[in-house]
C-alpha cells in the first residue's frame, strides 16, 4: 500500500493551487473547460508518426503553468503515476510494428519505436493538460462549468462527490495503517498476508463513514442537487483567451511547424 497520508496531500495540493490569484484563474471556467477540450482532442488527433508535428503542444502547459504560477514539479509528479500503464499499451508497439519509417547509414528506426514514443509524448501531454486545469479552475467551477454545458446532473453530482469523498476514504485508510503500524513495532511496511484483511476493514469502514456522510448531507438539505454557486459573466477577454488558443491548436495540427522552423533556418545559413 502506498502512504495515503502523502496521497491525501497531493489532492488537497490541487484544491489550494485552484485558489491562487493569477491571468488563469481569472478566466472564466468554461472558457478553460473548452479550450482543455480543444486541446485534447488536437494531441490525439496526431497519426501515431507524427512525433515531430505535435512538440509545439507542449508549449501550451507551459504557458499556462507560467502565467497561473503553478510549481511544475508537484504537477508533473502527479502525472508519474499514470506513465507505467501508458508504458504497457505503447510497449505492444514494438512488438507488431517493425515496418522501417527512418533508414540512416548506421541505424534503422521501425515505426514502433516512432508510435510507442507517440504515446507516451500523447499520454504525458492530455494528463498533464487535465491537471492544470484542475489546480487552476478547481472540481467546483469545473461542475458549474459542466452544468452551462447542459451535462445532466446526476454526472456532475457523481463526478464531484467522488472527487471530494476520496479525502475521506484516504483518511480512513490512514488511520488502519497507522493502527497497524503502532501494534508491529519495529515492521516495516504492511505483510502481504494482512493486505486481504485490511482491504476489507477499510471497505466497512468506508461504506459506514459514506452513511454518516449521506446523513449529514441530508440533515443540511441536500436532495440530489449540489450547489456550485454564481459565476461572474463571461467577458471579451475569456472569449479571446479561448479563441486565442483554438486557432494556435489548429495551426500545430495542420502545419509542422518544427519543419518550417528547420527550412527557415536552413535558408539563413545559406
Amino acid at each position: 500500500m502506498s502512504n495515503p497520508v502523502e496521497s491525501l496531500y497531493n489532492i488537497r495540493l490541487l484544491d489550494e493551487l485552484a485558489e491562487k490569484k493569477s491571468i488563469i484563474h481569472n478566466v472564466h471556467p468554461l472558457m478553460k473547460v473548452l479550450t482543455t477540450g480543444a486541446y485534447l482532442l488536437v494531441t490525439v488527433s496526431f497519426n501515431k508518426y507524427q512525433l515531430s508535428n505535435m512538440l509545439p503542444l507542449v508549449f501550451y502547459p507551459v504557458i499556462v503553468m507560467s502565467l497561473a504560477d503553478i510549481p511544475a514539479i508537484p504537477i508533473f509528479k502527479r502525472v508519474l503515476p499514470a506513465l507505467p500503464l501508458i508504458t504497457g499499451i505503447g510497449l505492444f508497439n514494438l512488438l507488431y510494428d517493425k515496418s522501417p519509417v527512418l533508414v540512416l547509414p548506421w541505424i534503422t528506426i521501425p515505426g514502433g519505436w516512432v508510435s510507442f514514443l507517440s504515446i507516451l509524448i500523447k499520454g504525458f501531454l492530455t494528463i498533464l493538460a487535465a491537471l492544470i486545469l484542475i489546480a487552476t479552475t478547481g472540481m467546483t467551477k469545473i461542475a458549474l462549468a459542466l452544468r452551462i454545458m447542459r451535462i445532466p446532473g446526476v454526472f456532475i453530482i457523481q463526478l464531484l462527490l467522488t472527487y471530494r469523498y476520496i479525502a475521506v476514504l484516504l483518511e480512513e485508510a490512514g488511520r488502519i495503517v497507522r493502527a497497524y503500524s503502532l501494534r508491529s513495532a519495529g515492521e516495516k511496511g504492511i505483510k502481504f498476508r494482512d493486505w486481504g484483511p485490511l482491504t476489507g476493514h477499510l471497505l466497512i469502514r468506508s461504506i459506514e463513514r459514506a452513511q454518516r456522510v449521506y446523513r449529514s448531507m441530508c440533515c443540511r438539505g441536500f436532495a440530489g442537487e449540489y450547489h456550485t454557486g454564481r459565476e461572474k459573466g463571461i467577458n471579451t477577454g475569456d472569449i479571446l483567451y479561448f479563441a486565442g488558443w483554438s486557432i494556435s491548436f489548429l495551426i500545430i495540427r495542420y502545419f509542422n511547424i518544427p519543419a518550417m522552423i528547420g527550412w527557415l533556418m536552413m535558408g539563413v545559413r545559406r
